[in-house]
């Protein structure tokens, strides 16, 4: 039996990209290029500290770290600001990732994020050709 952060993940349409501010309020502009993994972080969220605080990420895709709102917590961190990108993942709540399909412009699998190793593990089976890191 595999077992899985989520019963059914929902395959849907993802953005091409996203626009948000990082800590600094910088404006932020991404294109999705190749397969990425956005987490959505809140703060004081024991799942997401790996996550925010750059500690290597072991997938082998991109990783887009994101917050619904500012946050003292975010400084010195690789969050984005992004809460128009929660919305067209359809993400409700944090700890959660998505993995965006660029090619396809599809969200292919998504769950509750706890650490790096277990959303990489979890996304590895999902990698197919058109998914794959260049």
């Amino acid at each position: 039996m595999e077992l899985r952060s989520v019963d059914t993940p929902r395959e849907r349409p993802a953005p091409a990209g996203f626009r948000g501010r990082d800590a600094a309020g910088v404006e932020v502009s991404r294109t999705f290029t190749r397969a990425t993994v956005v987490v959505a972080v809140k703060p004081h969220c024991d799942g997401c500290r790996e996550f925010v605080s750059g500690e290597a990420w072991v997938g082998d895709v991109d990783l887009v770290v994101a917050a619904a709102a500012e946050d003292d917590s975010w400084r010195d961190s690789g969050v984005v600001i992004a809460p128009e990108l929660w919305r067209d993942l359809e993400i409700r709540s944090a700890p959660f990732f998505a993995l965006i399909d660029p090619a396809r412009g599809v969200v292919t699998y998504e769950g509750s994020a706890f650490s790096a190793a277990q959303v990489a593990g979890e996304i590895a089976s999902r990698l197919g050709a058109s998914d794959s890191p260049s």
